[in-house]
């Protein structure tokens, strides 16, 4: 009996116990910067996305998902918005959403899946935690940032390259609440 109880503390106290958390929209962003016509960076978001994370005590591993409303960018141009959401682009008809799931997490590179388009590639974003702790509301919370480059054109999104670069950083800030 004791051998049994000592080798259950045993496999209890090697388990590594992850804590999964819920994305705060309104603390959190999703942004992209693209080159426009080789004089300057347009900027841009998705005003609109949830998903959720989980991330254990020793910090090495974990997971985190992304959905987000194609129809959502937002560049502060309301044509350009118009044109980001037509075939040209996101085609956020056909293709409503841009989803990512990650595979693995190292502590610092976020790997997993990113479908943009109809078309899903595999991608590293580098993470930086910013911190976690209790808020004033009796939950706690934890956040993230996390930066990658893609080309658009792996993507099938080639329109008017190289006018509009083929490279974009996508940058994501997140904040999220502990379920």
């Amino acid at each position: 009996m004791k051998i049994v109880t000592i080798s259950a503390f045993a496999l209890a106290s090697s388990l590594t116990l992850a804590a999964d958390y819920k994305i705060d929209p309104a603390h959190s962003a999703v942004a992209f910067k693209i080159g426009h016509l080789g004089v300057s960076t347009t900027l841009g978001r998705f005003n609109e996305f949830e998903g959720d994370f989980s991330y254990p005590e020793n910090e090495k591993s974990g997971r985190a998902s992304l959905i987000i409303k194609a129809d959502s960018v937002d560049t502060n141009h309301d044509a350009r918005d118009k044109h980001l959401r037509s075939p040209d682009f996101l085609d956020a008809k056909q293709f409503p959403t841009l989803t990512f799931k990650s595979t693995n997490f190292d502590g610092n590179t976020l790997t997993g899946d990113l479908t943009l388009h109809g078309i899903t590639n595999a991608v590293r974003f580098d993470v930086n935690k910013i911190g976690e702790g209790k808020d004033p509301w009796g939950g706690y919370r934890a956040g993230f940032e996390a930066t990658t480059v893609i080309q658009r054109s792996d993507f099938g999104i080639t329109y008017f390259i190289p006018g509009v670069s083929d490279n974009t950083m996508i940058e994501i800030y997140v904040e999220g609440i502990r379920q």
